[in-house]
């Protein structure tokens, strides 16, 4: 029996992820699917406007079978350590399948761009020269891959792609990749019913309607999730130790300083400190890291507890039957294991019900059992 591994941030489920987890199943009909997903906070640095506990039910009401936590440190880090994060979760869950969205759908080129990431001393130094030269991360690996005469690569899931399989071929994982096709209707915006993450969440902001691209109540979405006055306190109180949070590198935090009194929300902000260096994402995960006060110092936590969320019949089944040959602790509760990990994870928990002023966050996070279908 095939174990399949989805990383997902349902951020929030829709209709495209149901066409994902349809074409898993249609391919290996008889197989496990485990979803390894973030929780509050994203790996593009954005607030989820759904909590973990709706993606735990909805996901299981959509044929996953297992549903287990991402970690907040983790899922709110570059590419390569988001992937990091979730492939050795879903290792030790004995994943033998890794199935994701690719905007080329061409699992031999992404094959290939990956061992010459990893293989080719040459490569490393090429981006590297182009960092210098004041390009952010994508351009100066899509300038590489050009100097190296491939297609660049400049699509996001393509590129976690490739991070996921430079992490299975790096620590020799006997976990296959594939890909399922992303198409306009899948990924993009369009006037179909099937809209993307992004899209959805641009019609909460302007407070549309989304029922006909989900399954579910979507009053269980949040509309709000501004949380600039949060970052202002924070940033105005902790000056003097800005350059101790992780990714703020290279002296940013004196841009941040000069442009919070000057900026009236999170996106002025974001256009009075950028510069060609950091991309948008990098700067919303700053944010985030600033926000939730996560240490240079938290960024390399061990991995010591798998957070199970729920499960249905065969995913209790599978559970039982593989607890006892992971290295890994199983957990469901936050009092089964002391863990720096876990501790971090119950205060940006905390943080995220004031983001979203959702009081039952906080008692869903320490109380609620997990979601059993």
């Amino acid at each position: 029996m095939d174990i399949i591994g989805i990383i997902c941030e349902y951020n929030p489920f829709h209709k495209g992820h149901i066409y994902h987890i349809k074409k898993t199943k249609e391919m290996y009909p008889e197989s496990i699917i485990i979803a390894c997903v973030s929780g509050p906070f994203t790996q593009r640095g954005e607030v989820s406007v759904l909590n973990k506990w709706d993606k735990t039910e909805i996901a299981l009401n959509n044929n996953v079978d297992l549903v287990v936590e991402l970690p907040f440190v983790y899922a709110t880090q570059s590419a390569d350590k988001f992937a990091y994060a979730a492939l050795k979760i879903l290792n030790s869950l004995k994943v033998n399948k890794v199935i994701f969205g690719s905007e080329c759908n061409d699992i031999e080129k992404l094959k290939n761009i990956a061992r010459i990431q990893i293989n080719n001393p040459r490569f490393e130094k090429e981006v590297k020269k182009y960092i210098d030269e004041g390009n952010n991360y994508p351009t100066s690996l899509s300038l590489a891959l050009k100097s190296f005469s491939l297609d660049k690569i400049d699509n996001p899931n393509d590129l976690l792609a490739i991070s996921y399989i430079k992490e299975i071929i790096k620590n020799k994982y006997n976990i296959e990749p594939l890909s399922i096709k992303r198409t306009n209707n899948y990924h993009g915006n369009n006037t179909g019913n099937i809209l993307s993450a992004s899209e959805i969440r641009n019609m909460l902001k302007s407070n549309e309607s989304v029922k006909d691209y989900i399954t579910y109540n979507e009053n269980i979405l949040y509309k709000n999730t501004d949380y600039f006055k949060l970052l202002k306190y924070k940033i105005i109180t902790s000056s003097k130790e800005l350059n101790t949070i992780l990714t703020v590198d290279e002296g940013i935090e004196g841009r941040v300083l000069k442009a919070i009194n000057n900026s009236n929300n999170t996106e002025n902000l974001i256009k009075n400190i950028k510069t060609k260096r950091y991309t948008y994402n990098k700067i919303n995960r700053m944010f985030i890291h600033i926000l939730t006060d996560l240490k240079k110092e938290e960024a390399s936590l061990e991995i010591d507890y798998i957070r199970v969320l729920g499960f249905n019949a065969n995913g209790k089944k599978y559970l039982n039957k593989i607890k006892k040959e992971t290295s890994v602790p199983l957990i469901t509760k936050y009092k089964d294991i002391s863990s720096p990990l876990l501790d971090i994870e119950k205060r940006t928990s905390l943080i995220y019900s004031l983001i979203v002023n959702d009081n039952s966050i906080i008692t869903k996070e320490f109380t609620k059992p997990i979601f059993k279908k």
